[in-house]
């Protein structure tokens, strides 16, 4: 049994110490479906993985002969940058298929290149699309372990442990905090799955912005919710912002960008409801001056939006490791 640190911190964890990883799914397809235990998991072998990449020996030969392919059908920078740089700091081999370029453009179904691919015998597949359930589709047709990099407006899982484990790291726990998920929650997949995972692991969830915006499942989720963003962000520790998703909109949300920033746009004003500690979040990209001001934003005090993407490449490192550690149990060589 590993017992906290004083003050409430965790040890990091690390590859070599951790020897019986509580984590045995297959994939990572969602966090709903993960328990506390899982989660903490996976954000304690992540934080040993800060360190590594802090150091100046960061490649660690634990996945070679392992091939990781990235397979996106949607635009990405920070997500299949850091699965490129995560697999090749654990010695992967790594591709990036480029879909446009691919048969998927000469009308190859999505089962097709499943298969295809699964002939190639790879160990990790990570898959973004736009149609919610496609990875999980994909999932069933393969040998090897999946990752959902973000499909449709459904999930986004390793964004939401990204997320955790930069709460974590600024706030010592998670348990208890009250964190407000600002924005377009009705089309982000980001939303749900740190809706998941902040219930999990017993915080206090509020969604704030317009009704428009609002999923219809809003009161199943188990959060507060709030159409006056001062009234929301009263006395809260985290603020996370969501960026507009226009790609995902086919007819009008909001009035206007003007009038969407003036009521649910996060500026020193707003901020100034929220607890006097409390941080600021952006899973990116952002849209500066329509859901975030610049100076909240670049605040180096409260904003931790770089930070979140230096604990992405370390939570996909973990994720790729705990993976790729099932595929030895189950005898995938």
């Amino acid at each position: 049994m590993r017992l906290p640190l004083a003050g409430g911190k965790r040890p990091p964890y690390s590859s070599a110490t951790m020897i019986e990883p509580r984590f045995t799914h297959r994939h990572l397809l969602g966090i709903q479906g993960l328990g506390p235990l899982e989660i903490t998991t996976i954000l304690d072998l992540a934080d040993g993985y800060v360190a590594q990449n802090r150091s100046d020996d960061k490649r660690k030969n634990l996945l070679l002969g392992r091939t990781v392919v990235n397979l996106f059908f949607e635009n990405s920078t920070r997500t299949r940058t850091s699965f490129e740089l995560a697999g090749k700091r654990l010695g992967a081999d790594v591709i990036n298929m480029q879909t446009s370029a691919s048969s998927v453009a000469k009308g190859e179904t999505l089962i097709d290149t499943a298969m295809t691919l699964n002939a190639m015998h790879l160990d990790v597949l990570v898959v973004r699309h736009p149609d919610s359930g496609a990875v999980k589709l994909l999932s069933e047709k393969v040998n090897c372990a999946v990752i959902n990099g973000g499909d449709g407006s459904h999930e986004h899982p390793t964004q939401a442990l990204l997320d955790a484990l930069t709460i974590r790291r600024r706030k010592g726990r998670i348990e208890g905090l009250t964190v407000a998920i600002c924005g377009d929650v009705l089309h982000s997949r980001v939303a749900r799955s740190n809706i998941h995972l902040l219930n999990a692991m017993g915080a206090r969830v509020r969604l704030i912005g317009p009704r428009t915006l609002m999923p219809s499942e809003v009161t199943r989720l188990g959060v507060e919710v709030f159409h006056d963003m001062r009234k929301g962000l009263d006395d809260v520790d985290v603020v996370m912002m969501l960026r507009i998703q226009n790609e995902r909109m086919n007819g009008r949300f909001i009035p206007s960008i003007r009038e969407y920033f003036h009521f649910f746009g996060l500026d020193r004003d707003k901020l100034s409801r929220a607890k006097p500690d409390a941080v600021i979040m952006h899973p990116g990209p952002m849209n500066r001056g329509v859901e975030i001001d610049s100076d909240v934003a670049d605040d180096v005090e409260r904003s931790l939006i770089r930070e979140q993407v230096e604990m992405g490449v370390a939570v996909r490192m973990a994720c790729l490791d705990l993976l790729t550690r099932n595929l030895a149990n189950r005898g995938v060589q």
